[in-house]
């Protein structure tokens, strides 16, 4: 075997010093979830600075003939023992701040490791550590050192995207304390006994501090809280202020503007309260604060308990197909979706059967490659590997009774990937289930343009057709959709007159009124999905005016499964979210067979096609991703208008609100003149589209922008990386002027319109290339079969909105429901049916 230091030299001119903007891997294999702790450490190329497990190191070897790797490998400290508690394990504190890993917020354990380093030359496995390197010559001892140094003090990737903790009391100071004008009208406030001045109230009592009126605050979800006698106040006198009596204490207390909707902070509070009388440093705590009080009315609501099934002793589970994923801070909303949709055989098939193929055939950096993370995540979750129980730090020895946590796998690279250049994803806040199921079956449609595509199990058709009420002639639709949203019938309650009794009794200041959740029957809101809905503003094109019409909605085809959301997040009157808190009682099986669309009906006559057409697009949800299709000349997204018809009073109405009036036409013409309604809902959902308040331009029709030849070809570059086609990164610059951070937001709030137009044309180009076969027919290629389905997973959301809160999942396996919880996974003794919001169906066989 040759000497070491001449092995060194020889590969000296591959041995690379990280330089700032280089992407260190020292934390996380590139093709597996191996890590510095895992058997056998980490390998980092000392080249390109990818990082690789034991398994794969000789494979990259091979491949690229690097030689030279920085081996590291972590050890976990053990813990000292906690005298105070018998077990060893010090009694867990209840969370008093919506937060992950800090004072007072949920517990992350911190881990303490010893680490061990050394260059490792393959293929024979030479080590050389720091103590080596001194008998070396000057030029190879200089080298690996100062690039072993760089591995070691780089920010590794993963560092730098992963959130050690986040905060959901984070405040800003309010515009308003600095100047706050507050009345000489010599009220003094007591340091006890408050009562809310308008019903006598004794609980959850602001103060003012303009004129130091005490007033009850805000009705919560479930109905408890106060009786919104305090915003009523602000709404009267426009006073913005407030401060819970019952939460100061001398390091502060709950502030709330309520011209900012906001908790903030108010650094001139001592000042404001003394005003009052009120010392603040003589005050002590003895009410919750806005958070502790969230987090008790869920504790109440008994959904956390219930959801995470804590009220009983879940035996935990190992082995494959039963991994956990890591918390990333905020990140157990994809954790759940994936966990779901790798229960689904065509993403098994698509993804983990084939991991190998799609390993040898990953570019240069698998990083940065969706289909090679997404093989990664899905192996990491069905093999086993990563599924063991998590070491006990206070025992050594290993002999303790397993906690449920396991090792898991952190998907940390996947979350990097398929979030880059998401205005929501790719940030560390928590986000909508829903809309990131959808996000990622967008990236699986981009990515899947040849070969078999894993989200054809959930794609559907649904046939919409409008009947005129004064002609009586039709018109079909057909659109592309992954899910079917079922709204909550409130009004359907079957337990009515408990919700009436327990708001009067909180209505009353009945503090110990029970919290009744509504008990909604499924069928109620099946019924509500497939009543004919009236629309009175249809343009209609047989008798040339507006009139009324109906528009049915059935399944033109039935996915293998089928994705049913329940709408519990609505806007109230104030557009504020909130979450309805209902039970719903869900079936085990489904039987949609009766509503199946039927097409035209025979003698029924068709709406003539003039102008205008079907003004149909898709909103915020991942509807048309395909386009509408009809006839085989055209199955583009829209048809061609150049001088749309539009209501100038519904236009006009939308101005008088303050909207841009380019805005307001576009929101009028995408909903088809359908009323102030539907085209409010489409300014909400787009006021951040980059081109919200850009003309309105008719498809087919030039926009004046920017001509190709023009476009940055580092701009188009860039964004083809992403995953799009290059026609879609022209079409996104040439919106927004070439300007590329602007392009990349647009791109993404244009999802639906560009995939409609790329995937038609690259599944034709596609098909035609591959052995001279046949184009498929024009339209969506979508499966269908029996409408028949059974339950076989469903995610849970806890907390009063998509923004907070918590997701876990429920999938069964082999007859037995199982609960994942991030890292923790059990076999489910109750699982909650019934407070579900995402519900997984799969196709049952005749």
């Amino acid at each position: 075997m040759a000497d070491v230091g001449e092995v060194l030299m020889s590969v000296l001119s591959t041995i690379r010093v990280p330089k700032p903007g280089d992407r260190v891997h020292k934390d996380e294999c590139a093709l597996s979830f191996s890590s510095p702790e895992s058997e056998g450490g980490l390998y980092v190329c000392m080249n390109s600075f990818l990082g690789f497990g034991r398994q794969y190191v000789e494979r990259h070897h091979a491949r690229t003939g690097q030689r030279a790797y920085f081996h590291i490998t972590r050890t976990r400290k053990a813990k000292e023992d906690d005298s105070n508690s018998g077990s060893g394990h010090p009694p867990k504190k209840k969370p008093t701040r919506l937060a992950i890993g800090i004072e007072g917020g949920f517990d992350v354990e911190q881990e303490l490791y010893e680490e061990d380093y050394k260059v490792v030359i393959l293929p024979d496995r030479q080590e050389v550590t720091s103590d080596d390197l001194a008998t070396m010559p000057d030029v190879v001892r200089e080298r690996v050192s100062l690039s072993m140094a760089g591995i070691m003090s780089a920010d590794s990737v993963s560092h730098a995207l992963q959130v050690q903790q986040w905060d959901g009391e984070l405040r800003q100071e309010s515009r308003h304390a600095p100047e706050l004008k507050q009345l000489d009208n010599g009220v003094k406030i007591p340091p006890s006994g408050w009562r809310c001045e308008v019903c006598d109230l004794q609980e959850n009592i602001w103060m003012n501090l303009t004129d130091g009126k005490m007033m009850c605050g805000r009705r919560y979800f479930d109905g408890s809280g106060g009786n919104n006698h305090a915003l009523l106040h602000f709404q009267q006198t426009g006073f913005p202020i407030a401060v819970k009596l019952g939460t100061i204490t001398p390091d502060g207390g709950d502030v709330y503007s309520y011209d900012e909707d906001d908790m903030v902070l108010d650094s001139k509070l001592p000042e404001h309260l003394a005003h009052f009388g009120i010392n603040m440093m003589t005050m002590e705590k003895t009410e919750r604060t806005m958070t502790e009080l969230e987090i008790a009315v869920n504790q109440r609501v008994g959904e956390w308990e219930v959801i995470q099934e804590s009220g009983t002793t879940l035996r935990p589970l190992f082995g494959p197909g039963v991994t956990g994923m890591k918390n990333l801070g905020n990140s157990c909303y994809l954790n759940s979706v994936m966990q779901v949709l790798f229960t689904v055989p065509d993403f098994q098939q698509k993804y983990v059967s084939n991991i190998d193929k799609i390993i040898d055939e990953a570019p240069s950096d698998p990083t940065q490659d969706f289909k090679t993370q997404v093989a990664k995540l899905g192996y990491g979750l069905l093999s086993g590997d990563y599924s063991k129980p998590a070491p006990d730090p206070a025992d050594d020895t290993g002999a303790s009774e397993p906690r449920g946590d396991q090792i898991g796998i952190a998907p940390r690279m996947f979350k990097a990937l398929v979030g880059r250049g998401h205005p929501e994803f790719s940030t560390n806040r928590q986000q909508d289930a829903q809309e990131f199921l959808l996000h990622f079956i967008n990236m699986v449609e981009r990515n899947c343009r040849t070969g078999s595509n894993p989200s054809e199990a959930f794609r559907f058709l649904v046939e919409e057709r409008i009947v005129c009420q004064q002609s009586q002639k039709a018109k079909y639709t057909q659109r592309v959709d992954y899910m079917v949203q079922l709204p909550v019938q409130m009004d359907q309650a079957t337990n009515t007159e408990e919700l009436q009794e327990a708001e009067r009794r909180r209505e009353e200041g009945d503090s110990s009124a029970p919290t009744v959740r509504a008990q909604i029957p499924f069928t109620a809101c099946m019924a509500a999905l497939n009543e004919p809905e009236v629309l009175t503003d249809f343009w209609s094109s047989a008798v040339q005016s507006k009139t009324t019409a109906t528009k049915t909605t059935r399944f033109a085809s039935f996915p293998d499964h089928l994705v049913i959301q329940i709408k519990k997040f609505t806007f109230g009157l104030d557009w504020v979210p909130k979450k309805l808190d209902v039970s719903i009682d869900v079936p085990d099986t489904l039987d949609l067979s009766a509503l199946r669309a039927t097409g035209q009906q025979p003698g029924e006559e068709l709406l003539p096609e003039v102008a205008p057409p079907p003004l149909m697009t898709p909103d915020v949800e991942v509807k048309g991703i395909l386009g509408f299709h009809g006839n085989e000349e055209d199955d583009s997204l829209y048809s061609p208008l150049l001088s749309p018809v539009l209501d100038d009073s519904t236009v006009s109405q939308l101005c008088e609100m303050g909207f841009p009036l380019e805005a307001c036409r576009k929101a009028v013409y995408y909903t088809g003149n359908t009323g102030i309604d539907a085209a409010m809902n489409w300014i909400m959902g787009h006021m951040d589209d980059a081109d919200f308040a850009s003309p309105l331009v008719m498809p087919g029709c030039s926009s004046g922008t920017t001509p190709t030849e023009s476009l940055s070809e580092e701009h188009l570059a860039t964004i083809v990386s992403m995953g799009f086609s290059r026609e879609q990164a022209t079409k996104a610059l040439r919106a927004t002027s070439n300007v590329l951070d602007r392009a990349v937001d647009w791109i993404f709030s244009h999802l639906d319109d560009l995939e409609s137009m790329d995937v038609s044309e690259g599944g034709r180009s596609a098909a035609e290339s591959e052995g001279g076969r046949e184009p498929p027919p024009p339209g969506p290629r979508v499966k269908d079969g029996p409408g028949k389905y059974e339950l076989f997973a469903f995610i849970s959301h806890m907390g009063t909105s998509t923004m907070c809160g918590h997701y876990v999942c429920h999938i069964k396996k082999d007859h037995q429901w199982v609960i994942f919880n991030d890292q923790k996974v059990c076999a489910s003794e109750k699982p909650p049916k019934d407070l579900g919001y995402l519900y997984f169906y799969r196709r049952v066989s005749e």
